[in-house]
C-alpha cells in the first residue's frame, strides 16, 4: 500500500489540505464514512444528529422496560418504536439493545420465548416494578432529542427527500438524466463543503 509521507512528519501531526477541500477537489478524494456512517442512523446513540451535544444520548434500559410494559416484544420491533416515537431522533442500534436485553434477561426483568423463529420478550413483575420505580413522568424517547434544533430535523428530512428523488432517477432515469443528476449531486456536495470553507474563516 504506498503512504503519502508529504502528509505526516514524526510528530504525528497532518499537514497539508482539511477534509472540506480535499472533497472539493473530486469525488476519489472525498472523505469517506465507515459502515457506522451509512444513512441517518447507526451508532449507540443511534441518530442522524450524532453524538454531540445536539442529541442527548438515550437510555435503552429504561426504553426496554417502558415498552415491555406495554406488550411482548421483539428486539427489532424495540428498535422500530423507539425510532418512531422519538420521531427518528433516536433508532438504537442492535448492538446496545440486544445485550442489554440480554442483561435484563440474567437479571430476572425480562423473560423470552421463541415464536415463529423470534425471540420475543415479556416483562416480568420485577421488571415492570423496575419500570414503575422509574423516577421521570416522561417516557424515554421524549427525553432523547429534546435539545436537537428543528431544523436540524427539517434537514434530515429534506435529505431523505433527495435520497429518494435520486432512487428515483437510478431506476428509471434515462442515461442523460442519470448523468445530470450526477453533475447535479457533484455541485451541490462541494457547496456544502464551500459553505463550511466559509463558515471557518
Amino acid at each position: 500500500m504506498h503512504t503519502d509521507h508529504h502528509d505526516h512528519h514524526p510528530g504525528g501531526h497532518h499537514h497539508g489540505p482539511p477534509p472540506w477541500v480535499r472533497a472539493m477537489k473530486g469525488d476519489d478524494q472525498a472523505p469517506r464514512r465507515g459502515r457506522r456512517g451509512r444513512g441517518f442512523s447507526g451508532g449507540s446513540s443511534g441518530s442522524f444528529f450524532g453524538h454531540g451535544p445536539r442529541a442527548n444520548r438515550g437510555d435503552v434500559r429504561a426504553a426496554i422496560l417502558a415498552l415491555l410494559a406495554e406488550a411482548p416484544m421483539h428486539g427489532y420491533q424495540i428498535i422500530g418504536e423507539i425510532a418512531e416515537r422519538s420521531g427518528r431522533v433516536w433508532t438504537p442500534s442492535p448492538g446496545s439493545v440486544y445485550p442489554t436485553l440480554q442483561h435484563l434477561e440474567d437479571e430476572g426483568l425480562v423473560t423470552s420465548t421463541t415464536t415463529e423463529g423470534k425471540k420475543v420478550f415479556v416483562l416480568t413483575e420485577a421488571g415492570r416494578a423496575a419500570n414503575d420505580a422509574r423516577v421521570s413522568d416522561r417516557a424515554p424517547w421524549e427525553e432523547v432529542g429534546e435539545d436537537v434544533d428543528t431544523t436540524l430535523v427539517e434537514l434530515r428530512d429534506q435529505i431523505g427527500q433527495v435520497v429518494s428523488a435520486v432512487r428515483q432517477i437510478a431506476r428509471g432515469g434515462t442515461a442523460p438524466q442519470i448523468s445530470a443528476a450526477k453533475k447535479v449531486l457533484t455541485e451541490t456536495r462541494r457547496s456544502l463543503y464551500r459553505i463550511l470553507a466559509e463558515d471557518d474563516v
